[in-house]
């Protein structure tokens, strides 16, 4: 294994972070979205004048996704990717790179799946209780709050290496 670092180095460290950082923020996202939006057009078959709170409530979940792209982004700018200053990386660098892109891979991923139940169970408030349907947005912020938290721990570890 060691061998196989040594060869590849700390630029496919880092690439391998960044990847992640995009990819399961993305997946979770599109999951938590998905389901909400299967709920939602149920309820819209229903009654169609709700698009406009359906929708709200849908693409809360979806910003995990933008969070994950935002940290892959500045880790490959950082890296020195995108104006072609890159230079191969230590595996201590690009170890770095790697663990800075995990708490937005993971936090993003999973909060967003989270927050998708939530947001779909909100879809539920908006077609028994429509004037109660800003309690299902609230409760879907509180989930927001950890994947923000997340995002800021990459940020900053990539920020202040």
């Amino acid at each position: 294994m060691a061998a196989l670092i040594e060869q590849f180095g700390g630029m496919a460290l880092g690439l391998l972070g960044a990847a992640l950082a995009v990819i399961l923020p993305g997946v979770g996202s599109a999951k938590g979205t998905g389901m909400t939006g299967e709920a939602g057009a149920g309820l819209m078959c229903e009654d169609p004048s709700k698009f406009g709170k359906v929708m709200i409530l849908q693409v809360i979940p979806g910003t995990q996704g933008i969070y994950g792209f935002v940290v892959g982004f500045l880790t490959l700018m950082f890296m020195g990717l995108l104006d072609g200053t890159a230079v191969d990386l230590t595996v201590t660098e690009g170890f770095r790179y790697f663990v800075a892109c995990l708490p937005i891979a993971f936090g993003g991923w999973l909060s967003a799946i989270a927050q998708g139940r939530v947001a779909t169970a909100s879809i539920n408030i908006l077609s028994k209780k429509p004037d109660d349907w800003a309690k299902g947005m609230i409760l879907c912020i509180t989930v927001e709050f950890y994947a923000i938290l997340s995002l800021l721990v990459s940020l900053f570890m990539i920020l202040f290496m």
